[in-house]
């Protein structure tokens, strides 16, 4: 389907409301997988004309987006990855794990952001970063499209590399999320040692059901957590 490739109009307008002078779009990919960490990229790209083709990831072929990524990370101004592991998902619940990762590549970045474009409808990064959200902002903002292409072409890669040992499970293909392949290999296998444990996909193992990790943390708040997907697809 024929797309519209994405604009500068929302750096644009942050940059006339509120005076940044640098504005990072922000992206995450790893929210609704069974297993491994959640990646965020922040990618600062200024005004310049992005890359033919570039769009949200989930538009690309796998071979094109690789092609696009390493083109991107030589095009863009500055560029950094934060990841959160499967561990302190669990640990933390989804929410404060993306902002975890969020701010480990805000961070990363050699120059802090005066604003931040962030994908979707809700703002799980907070202050003191100065946030507009966006909701598919991967496809009508160049610097958060940069970011999602990057940010999934690199997870894909960890996930690959992950999946060297469990090859069963299809890692180098599915990158963590449910496939028929992962869920056979769930069944007969149980979870490796990469799986989120206090997500719901194990409810339906009963053989693995025991290796579910309960929600419980300091607080005694349980956090919202978002983009599990449960054991039938």
């Amino acid at each position: 389907m024929p797309y519209e490739p994405p604009t500068h109009s929302v750096e644009r307008s942050l940059r006339a409301i509120t005076g940044a002078k640098i504005v990072a779009g922000v992206d995450e990919v790893g929210r609704g997988a069974w297993a491994g960490p959640v990646t965020v990229c922040a990618a600062v790209t200024g005004l310049r004309r992005p890359p033919e083709g570039l769009t949200d990831s989930k538009l690309i072929s796998p071979k094109r987006r690789e092609v696009l990524a390493e083109t991107l990370e030589s095009w863009v101004t500055a560029h950094a990855l934060g990841h959160a592991s499967h561990e302190e998902i669990d640990e933390l619940g989804m929410t404060a794990a993306l902002r975890l990762a969020a701010v480990r590549a805000l961070e990363a970045l050699p120059v802090r952001p005066d604003a931040v474009i962030l994908d979707g409808k809700h703002n799980y990064l907070g202050a003191p970063w100065q946030v507009r959200t966006v909701i598919k902002g991967d496809r009508s903002c160049v610097a958060v499209a940069a970011a999602s292409v990057i940010a999934k072409v690199r997870r894909d890669k960890m996930m690959a590399e992950l999946g060297i040992e469990h090859a069963d499970f299809g890692f180098a293909d599915n990158a963590g999320y449910p496939s028929p392949v992962h869920k056979a290999a769930l069944e007969e296998r149980g979870p490796t040692p990469y799986h989120r444990l206090t997500w719901a996909y194990l409810d339906a193992l009963p053989q693995w059901r025991h290796l579910k990790k309960a929600r419980s943390w300091a607080d005694g708040n349980v956090p919202e957590i978002e983009g599990q997907l449960g054991f039938d697809f």
